[in-house]
């Protein structure tokens, strides 16, 4: 598939320039199709299904993820949001009075307050101080000591789409036998990952940004080594390898990430993440990656020659799918409504406009863009 069909399938770019995908992604037509034809199968069968679904879901939408990231789909799990997985990890890990774990300065708030809230259990935070919105695995080193347990980071930041060096931090973690648990939602389906490459123990990412899937969906994966490192807190019917009598009440675990799906898994929704994951996977996660990253150069080239600040990182290894810029002298707020009212949508992050184009974008867009800023 080329970029030039795939943006066909989305109806959202006959009315608007949409580039707030690190926000809420657009829905394909591919999407919208796969989660009818569930509701469909449901209207026409009712429960009659059940187990294709769950082999379905627990097969090929698990190794088509699986292929996505570099995993196995054993170490996959679906959850509801990113919220979901990383409380997974929160609240999994045996944790003792006196240990820490280390968060950045600049997450998103929720990557922040389930760590506040195990200050209960004696759990203290140490916070990375980031210098311009980036920090270095230095500056993580520099901080882990005997009693720290985990290291908690997004993959890229939501306020200004810094990415740091995973490999390093990675390296620096294993190293020092501390686990790295990562917010995955501002990089799956707009940069190339491999996990089976890195030193991540945990990633958690909703579906409904850059991997254009419904909302209420998302991905857990959890290192098959990892596994026993997490005790699973909220636990259910479709924790446990299943009897064959209901009522054989036995608390063993599946041998697998499964473990973390307490019930019924978002079946309609799942379909549609498939569906999402099938397109990306047609154009390929490092074809993705090379597209937004030039599409977000054309625009950092036209604002330097408005006279815009830059806001994000363009280190080459810093670069993500977001870029964050100001106007020499007008507030973020007016010009947002400006570019609004012209058709163009971004968002506000701090006092700074947030572009983030994806893959059914292209250059006329970033050129209309541009255009319609003071």
């Amino acid at each position: 598939m080329s970029f030039l069909s795939v943006r066909e399938e989305f109806p959202i770019k006959r009315n608007r320039v949409y580039l707030n995908n690190a926000s809420i992604g657009p829905l394909s037509n591919p999407v919208i199709a796969a989660v009818d034809a569930f509701m469909a199968d449901v209207r026409d069968h009712g429960r009659n299904h059940y187990p294709q679904w769950c082999e379905h879901a627990d097969h090929a939408v698990k190794a088509r993820i699986a292929e996505m990231i570099g995993a196995d789909k054993s170490e996959i799990a679906f959850i509801k949001n990113t919220t979901e997985g990383i409380l997974i990890v929160a609240n999994g890990i045996d944790w003792q009075p006196g240990d820490n774990v280390i968060i950045a300065d600049i997450e998103y708030p929720s990557n922040v307050y389930w760590w506040m809230n195990l200050k209960r259990r004696g759990v203290q935070i140490r916070w990375i101080k980031c210098r311009r919105g980036r920090f270095t695995a230095d500056d993580v080193a520099a901080l882990i000591d005997g009693r720290t347990r985990l290291v908690s980071l997004s993959a890229v930041q939501f306020i200004n789409g810094f990415r740091f060096d995973l490999a390093k931090v990675g390296e620096l973690c294993r190293a020092r036998g501390v686990m790295l648990n990562l917010d995955g939602i501002q990089l799956l389906g707009a940069l190339h990952l491999d996990v089976s490459r890195l030193p991540i123990d945990f990633l958690s990412a909703g579906g409904h940004k850059w991997l254009a899937a419904p909302i209420g969906t998302g991905i857990f994966y959890c290192r098959q080594s990892s596994l026993e490192r997490l005790h699973p807190l909220n636990v259910g019917y479709h924790s446990v390898d299943k009897s064959e009598d209901d009522i054989e009440y036995d608390l063993t675990f599946k041998p697998h990430a499964g473990r973390f799906e307490e019930a019924l898994v978002n079946f309609p929704g799942i379909w549609g993440l498939k569906a999402a994951v099938d397109l990306i996977m047609e154009l390929g996660t490092q074809r993705i990656e090379r597209h937004i990253l030039a599409l977000n150069r054309l625009a950092h080239d036209g604002l330097e020659s408005r006279n815009y600040r830059i806001v994000s990182s363009f280190e080459e290894k810093e670069r993500s799918g977001i870029l964050c810029f100001n106007h020499p002298s007008l507030p973020a707020q007016p010009i947002w409504k400006r570019l609004h009212d012209a058709g163009v949508d971004l968002a506000i992050r701090g006092s700074a406009l947030r572009m983030s184009p994806s893959f059914y974008n292209d250059e006329d867009e970033i050129n209309a863009m541009l255009a319609a800023l003071p």
